[in-house]
């Protein structure tokens, strides 16, 4: 049912309409461009509804004026647009921006796309891999000592050891779950189960992670399609609703970060909650950053699934499993699944199939008595905790 054009509507609800991944893993011919389209069409169709619906769009990490090249790449001529662009958790706060915007009105559909080729453009010559982000700016105080991405996060993890006693061990156990998750998940990169003797005893990375503590690096791309209530009647499925959503930043120098065991999570999550009128302990299941063991431990904290200092205890005895007591990641999650860069988009897209109760067998997540999930969040995290943003989404 078309919405009219400049139509002033207020505090619509707002729906996840349609959601899907590109081809992902290992995917050596294909451009950034045609992943996007892959996924945003697979979406649409997903979704049931005609792309002239679409009059909103968000898009981020391609193009020289991104959005507007991929728009112009998938014929489409928004009159609302994000290229919001703030590390992993751009799809989180995207989406947080699309919702606001189809609730005032000034916009109906809205499509989030992304997609990128980090694996194959490094295996082809295309480019190679990244030590820093820049070196200007605030950053200039830092990259000159060598002070990459990866060893801020490790030093965030030492902290968290110094200060409450997390072992590694604990942080082993993170990506052993999520490997485990993804063994019945067919479109992960790597199925194969792993053992924390495994992860301690690997080529050592950033001390205290090794390389199974760390993100994969692969190619691929999702899409994830919202509108406004009054497309529900027209949907292929049924509704999954946004519920709430929060965002924030913190730093990019590490001597501004207030708290090294502390990410914005606490923050966003915190306004998510109360935004959508529901506590942690309702929900169902959780689908998080994790481009390292430590994030998925720490936003755990953040979120309030534990208190702080005790997510070393926490992700034990398999609670992030498929049927653990939470389960966390349930496709593999960025340690095993798919990282083809700022994975924050896929977050959703796995929420929602879960919520749906699409998952397939062996991977669908159940709530005791065996109904589906019924609340699920969302959390992506940019930069070195520099960013996050936390979406909750329930069935209808």
């Amino acid at each position: 049912m078309p919405l009219t054009s400049g139509s002033v509507i207020r505090n619509r609800r707002v729906a996840v309409a349609g959601v899907a991944l590109s081809d992902c893993g290992r995917v050596d011919e294909a451009t950034a461009y045609a992943l996007h389209a892959q996924a945003a069409r697979r979406a649409l169709a997903d979704s049931g509804l005609d792309r002239s619906v679409i009059d909103g769009f968000a898009s981020a990490g391609l193009g020289t004026l991104a959005p507007v090249e991929v728009a112009e790449y998938l014929g489409l001529r928004p009159t609302w647009v994000d290229s919001t662009t703030v590390g992993g958790a751009t799809w989180e706060v995207m989406a947080a921006h699309a919702a606001d915007a189809i609730a005032a009105g000034h916009a109906g559909a809205v499509l989030l796309v992304y997609g990128s080729t980090a694996r194959a453009d490094i295996r082809a010559g295309r480019r190679t891999a990244n030590l820093s982000f820049g070196a200007r700016g605030p950053l200039q105080f830092e990259v000159p000592y060598g002070h990459t991405l990866i060893a801020k996060y490790a030093m965030a993890a030492r902290r968290h050891q110094h200060q409450y006693g997390t072992t590694l061990e604990q942080l082993a156990q993170v990506a052993v779950q999520a490997r485990a998750n993804a063994a019945t998940n067919p479109d992960a990169m790597y199925r194969e189960p792993i053992t924390v003797d495994e992860v301690l005893s690997g080529p050592m990375i950033a001390d205290p992670f090794t390389k199974l503590h760390c993100c994969i690096r692969s190619d691929g791309g999702c899409a994830v399609l919202l509108v406004a209530e009054d497309y529900v009647p027209d949907l292929a499925k049924p509704p999954v609703w946004v519920l709430g959503s929060g965002t924030a930043v913190s730093h990019t120098t590490m001597s501004e970060w207030d708290d090294f065991t502390v990410s914005p999570a606490a923050v966003s999550g915190r306004l998510a909650f109360e935004r959508a009128g529901v506590r942690p302990s309702e929900i169902d299941l959780a689908e998080l950053y994790d481009a390292f063991t430590y994030m998925t431990l720490v936003t755990l904290e953040d979120l309030g699934f534990c208190a702080k200092g005790e997510g070393g205890a926490f992700v034990e005895n398999g609670r992030l499993l498929r049927d653990g007591a939470l389960p966390v990641n349930t496709d593999g999650g960025g340690l095993a699944a798919c990282h083809p860069g700022m994975r924050g988009l896929f977050l959703l897209v796995e929420a929602v199939r879960q919520l749906r109760g699409e998952a397939g067998p062996g991977r669908q997540v159940r709530r005791p008595g065996g109904a589906l999930p019924q609340l699920a969040v969302a959390s992506g995290t940019g930069g070195w905790f520099c960013s996050s943003g936390t979406v909750v989404l329930g069935r209808g």
